[in-house]
């Protein structure tokens, strides 16, 4: 079966909107942010590689119409928002209860290992309910139905989304991972880090917790 796309007006109109969305700074984007800073900027590229797999497993709930079973369950949603949000706190926690190291060479201590950072960043995106709601809301909005394969048309914006994804979240972690190794020569940074680090984690989950409506 050949693959079936929306027309180039409505996959351009898409571009369009969908970059609009991904430069505005999310939870995800405000995480991988972190890890550049904290970590570098590989770190950071694996963090992104960890989240936009996730946002692939969105894109194919959506595709398959799971996204209308979580938006129509206040007992899935509730279960996965809370989720997500507890894991966000813990991250945090974690980082603020850490044993604090200040080293002002130009050397830093090493990432976790790429699948540590790869789950995390996985996991992080993938308890995020808001975001299969994203996908059930915005996408059918570019979708040409006289076309047919409605599934498929999810699925090609979806993956679409994920390319655009990548690249404008990659900027944002090589800009995050080139100002921490100037920040990471400065001993009263490395004295708040954690701090800064793990009060945005535990930020970003009670805020996931509060939050209502769809939103990624």
């Amino acid at each position: 079966m050949s693959l079936v796309t929306p027309g180039l007006a409505d996959i351009a109109l898409f571009v369009g909107a969908a970059l609009a969305l991904l430069v505005i700074p999310g939870p995800a984007v405000l995480y991988l942010v972190g890890r550049s800073i904290e970590q570098g900027r590989t770190a950071g590229l694996v963090s992104i590689l960890g989240i936009h797999t996730a946002t692939l497993v969105h894109v194919a709930a959506a595709a398959l119409g799971l996204s209308a079973l979580l938006a129509s369950s206040a007992l899935a949603f509730g279960i996965v928002k809370y989720a997500g949000a507890a894991y966000l706190i813990w991250l945090g926690l974690r980082k603020l209860f850490a044993r604090a190291s200040v080293d002002t060479s130009d050397t830093f201590t090493a990432p976790p290992a790429s699948r540590h950072l790869f789950r995390e960043g996985f996991v992080v995106n993938l308890l995020n309910p808001k975001t299969a709601l994203f996908f059930l809301a915005f996408l059918p909005q570019f979708i040409d139905v006289g076309r047919g394969h409605v599934g498929m048309q999810i699925a090609f914006l979806g993956s679409l989304y994920t390319v655009l994804g990548l690249l404008t979240d990659g900027m944002y972690a090589l800009a995050a991972g080139t100002a921490g190794n100037w920040l990471r020569r400065s001993r009263l940074y490395l004295q708040v880090e954690r701090y800064v680090s793990g009060t945005l984690l535990v930020g970003l989950g009670v805020t996931a917790a509060l939050a209502d409506g769809v939103r990624k």
